[in-house]
């Protein structure tokens, strides 16, 4: 999903780390103000940062000879909500831009926007929306970690289609390119970061249900909660 330092058009780089800024603004005032009113929260959001570094400095190759990795923002998205794993992620794309070659500072906004914005925000939504509709907890992790983690790598294919359009079809024909070149390897780490989530959440369910029980989104440790 990262997209290497120097690859993206200099206005397309630009022009993303500007549209990133606003939300890793306001995400820095709500880290700190979540940690204001709840320090105790501290060790969860702390393992929701390294869930996330962990699993996207692990990269796969894929069959199409490109790599894919998991993304890991859902976890976070799901315990905290979207904004706090805005600069979460920005944290987590640095370190790996310098200390793993994973990524690029020029291309830092372009692939935050598309892991640390659209992932958490598609995760945590679509999780509301389920629990709202009834479904219960773990089939409502499920979906909200794996399509959030879908909606990054299209997002990301979006980005790579707008900057190179295919001479014939254009954007549209460069994005079918890219999506498909993604799909084949992403989909099935999507569904093991979905099932992977859903073990982290029953064991902090288990170990930390005091926690959790302050967490609107998860405000029991029993039955369908």
């Amino acid at each position: 999903m990262h997209i290497m330092e120097g690859f993206l058009p200099l206005e397309h780089a630009l022009g993303w780390s500007v549209a990133a800024t606003p939300f890793l603004a306001y995400g820095l005032h709500a880290v700190r103000r979540d940690i204001r009113q709840h320090p105790e929260r501290r060790m969860l959001l702390g393992v929701a940062a390294a869930f996330s570094f962990l699993l996207s400095a692990l990269k796969l190759p894929s069959v199409t000879g490109s790599s894919s990795h998991p993304t890991g923002v859902g976890l976070g998205a799901l315990l905290f909500g979207p904004w706090v794993m805005v600069p979460i992620a920005f944290v987590v794309l640095l370190f790996q831009a310098l200390l793993l070659a994973h990524g690029g500072l020029t291309t830092l906004g372009a692939n935050l926007f598309a892991m640390g914005i659209v992932g958490p925000f598609v995760a945590h939504g679509l999780f509301r929306l389920l629990r709202l509709f009834g479904l219960p907890w773990i089939g409502a992790v499920f979906l909200g970690a794996c399509l959030g983690n879908l909606a990054t790598y299209l997002t990301t294919s979006l980005q790579l289609a707008w900057a190179f359009p295919d001479p014939v079809g254009g954007a549209a024909g460069s994005l079918a390119k890219f999506a498909g070149i993604f799909a084949l390897t992403q989909i099935p780490l999507a569904i093991s970061e979905g099932l992977l989530t859903v073990l982290v959440v029953k064991a902090l369910r288990r170990y930390h249900p005091d926690e959790l029980s302050q967490m609107r989104l998860f405000p029991a440790t029993g039955g369908r909660a």
